[in-house]
């Protein structure tokens, strides 16, 4: 096969030769009859190239060196097969060798027909598994790997005794015959492998169980290397969650139709910020926003948090009963409490919610000496890691258990202790938002 590709003109140019049989980009079948002339004029003495040039061959398109090759070839086929072996091209994938001789049996064509069917029986039900498994919703294409279908043979054999069809059933599912025998000979590194698998995913279920099956790879290799001192890669942490069904609960999406709209700056304050939440220093931009949950008996009550867009740590919230201005004063005073000196640029972004755009809101805000930011209108991306926090909060914090509005103080403030101080962030060099904040003030 040569390494050049023949053009259309050149394989019309060869194809038109009485000499060749066919032509492809890359090859071109000769005719026997002009191997054995071509044999017959190279023993009288004449050149190779010389005998193709006389035969119709532009040794241009052909390539010099194609008649060397091809006469050296074409004389040890000769020497080993006589005549016979210049009928045919023996190389490559493509030949099929000596034809077999020996006609198949009835008995023979029905024993590799049942051994079709079983096999096609444990396939059906490996995909029919696969899509009991698959996630609701979800639709997509279940693939084969090889060593499962090294597996499906190796089951389909040994269930109905079928040994004589090993070859045949590597064959009809496209396998090689040699891998599935390697695939045999590993068995026992596979049970070594396994048992490691069932001892490293103990520790991940313990730590998966501990939050409620709501965190992912990501999160547990965080929490395995600063509170476990065990290094894992998560691209493991992830294989051994598929292998034993560990599937985290993530909430729905909500669509928010009205946010593609919203192009419009609200005039009463801009969007200062415009999205840039990472900030090079602690308690330069604040984020707020008010959520809802319930408790008890379908009571509603009402959290109001101040969260820094570069540590990510909660610095203020308050809980009420009732969404009241009151709601956001107590968290501006928290959040005074705490920073006690805000920086020269300090800001405080919320959505256009009626608490934010209140003036007795943006005096006090003046007061504190901030400067008030607003996303735009109906667009919640603008104050997203305040969406994403309560978010998370609502999926961790189970309040349907809380019967009291104390309780549910409790729970959330318990939460909030966890994200600050436990809940190490991949955005944050692995830290915790206060290990964070400790780190950036001591650069």
């Amino acid at each position: 096969m040569s390494k050049h590709l023949y053009s259309n003109t050149e394989m019309k140019q060869l194809e038109d030769n009485p000499n060749v049989v066919k032509v492809s980009e890359r090859s071109i079948t000769y005719h026997p009859l002009f191997k054995k002339a071509a044999i017959q004029e190279y023993q009288n003495g004449n050149f190779p190239s010389q005998i193709f040039e006389e035969h119709g061959f532009d040794l241009v398109v052909i390539g010099k060196d194609q008649p060397r090759r091809c006469l050296k070839r074409w004389r040890n086929t000769f020497e080993k097969y006589g005549e016979l072996g210049l009928e045919g091209d023996r190389r490559g994938k493509g030949s099929k060798g000596r034809p077999s001789s020996k006609k198949m049996s009835a008995e023979e064509e029905l024993e590799k027909a049942e051994a079709r069917i079983k096999y096609l029986e444990a396939e059906n039900g490996f995909f029919k598994k696969a899509r009991q498994t698959r996630k609701a919703g979800v639709e997509e294409e279940t693939k084969i790997t090889p060593s499962e279908v090294y597996q499906l043979i190796y089951e389909t054999i040994h269930n109905y005794s079928l040994r004589s069809m090993v070859s045949y059933l590597c064959e009809f599912t496209g396998v090689s015959r040699s891998g599935y025998y390697a695939w045999i000979n590993s068995d026992s590194k596979r049970q070594v492998k396994n048992q490691k698998d069932e001892k490293d995913i103990q520790i991940i279920q313990v730590i998966f169980s501990q939050n409620h099956e709501k965190v992912g790879a990501l999160q547990i290799k965080l929490i395995l290397e600063n509170d476990y001192g065990v290094i894992m890669n998560h691209k493991k942490i992830r294989r051994l969650m598929k292998k034993f069904d560990l599937s985290a609960k993530i909430r729905q999406a909500k669509p928010y139709k009205q946010m593609l709209k919203a192009t419009q700056e609200h005039r009463t304050c801009p969007n200062h910020l415009n999205r840039e939440f990472t900030q090079l220093e602690p308690g330069k931009v604040f984020l707020t926003d008010i959520t809802y949950t319930y408790f008890g008996k379908g009571q509603k009550a009402y959290l109001s948090c101040v969260k820094d867009s570069t540590t990510k740590e909660i610095v203020a919230h308050h809980i009420s009963t009732s969404l009241g201005m009151d709601i956001v004063y107590r968290t501006l005073e928290k959040l005074q409490d705490t920073v006690k000196s805000f920086h020269p640029e300090a800001m405080i972004h919320s959505d256009q919610g009626f608490h934010y755009t209140h003036p007795k809101f943006q005096s006090r805000v003046r007061e504190a000496g901030l400067r008030q930011s607003m996303s735009r209108k109906g667009n919640c991306w603008d104050n997203a890691p305040m969406e994403s926090f309560f978010g998370h909060l609502k999926d961790m914090v189970d309040h349907q258990s809380c019967e009291s509005l104390s309780q549910l103080k409790e729970e959330i403030n318990q939460y909030i202790a966890k994200y600050n101080n436990k809940r190490y962030q991949w955005n944050l060099n692995k830290m915790t938002p206060v290990q964070y904040r400790d780190h950036l003030l001591a650069a």
